[in-house]
């Protein structure tokens, strides 16, 4: 319970998936979570939940795509609760699926702005802010399609390879300043976008890509995240951690 005490943290795209699982788990460990996330019902059910276990949360609507929204975000979180220590970048959406030859341009656009310019506009707010609250630590949402390609996926590879080198250029800049930034590879994760979109012959052939042979969980992701967030990691900055079950290893 104590390992985030009096910390306060803000979470993107927390209404389900990896980001729920997340805000959860700093809940427990003892933050004080901002959960945010376009879809408000979503948002609302999960910051709910955390103040029903006895643990404090407050909900924030916001679109990452926008940098006003992101702006915003900080200020009300710094308003309600004073300070913030931690941010998990988590919000993305998969996007389009077609050859680059074929790619719909409004799709790019679409999935790079919330995927990567929505990465970085939280970060421009957040940085200042948790300078201000004496440090603390951002985790960035990247993807095994951070460091390799997938066919029919050039807008999401693409801007989590741009997460990757974002993370590692702030982390340089802000090294010294007792602010840690890294970011998360995880591989194919059971949540809702897989479970919605995929049909049970395709879900086998993702779990076929991963040696481990299974898909991975959100809780799982959630662990990874919850240790780079805290004093345990006090020396990791930079990194780029794959949670893939074995894919990157083929």
């Amino acid at each position: 319970m104590s390992l985030l005490k009096d910390k306060v943290a803000i979470v993107t795209g927390a209404g389900s998936g990896i980001g729920k699982a997340v805000a959860l788990k700093y809940a427990e460990a003892g933050a004080k979570v901002i959960v945010s996330d376009i879809v408000e019902e979503n948002g609302q059910k999960v910051a709910e939940q955390i103040k029903q276990s006895g643990c404090e949360a407050f909900f924030i609507k916001a679109d990452t795509a926008k940098p006003e929204d992101n702006e915003a975000l900080v200020k009300q979180t710094v308003e309600k609760y004073g300070a913030l220590h931690i941010s998990c970048n988590n919000a993305g959406i998969g996007g389009p699926t077609s050859p680059v030859g074929e790619y719909p341009l409004d799709g790019w656009d679409k999935v790079i702005s919330i995927n990567l310019n929505g990465v970085f506009y939280g970060m421009r707010y957040q940085i200042p802010a948790i300078l201000s609250s004496g440090g603390g630590a951002i985790i960035n949402m990247a993807s095994i399609l951070g460091q390799v390609g997938f066919a029919n996926s050039a807008a999401y590879a693409a801007a989590k390879h741009g997460v990757v080198g974002l993370t590692q250029t702030a982390a340089v800049e802000y090294a010294s300043k007792g602010l840690r930034i890294n970011a998360i590879g995880p591989g194919f994760i059971n949540t809702p976008l897989i479970e919605k979109s995929l049909d049970e012959t395709a879900r086998q052939a993702l779990v076929g890509l991963h040696p481990i042979g299974r898909l991975g969980e959100a809780d799982e992701v959630a662990e990874l995240v919850l240790w780079l967030s805290s004093d345990k990691a006090s020396f990791v900055t930079g990194s780029y951690y794959n949670i893939d079950g074995g894919y990157l290893a083929r």
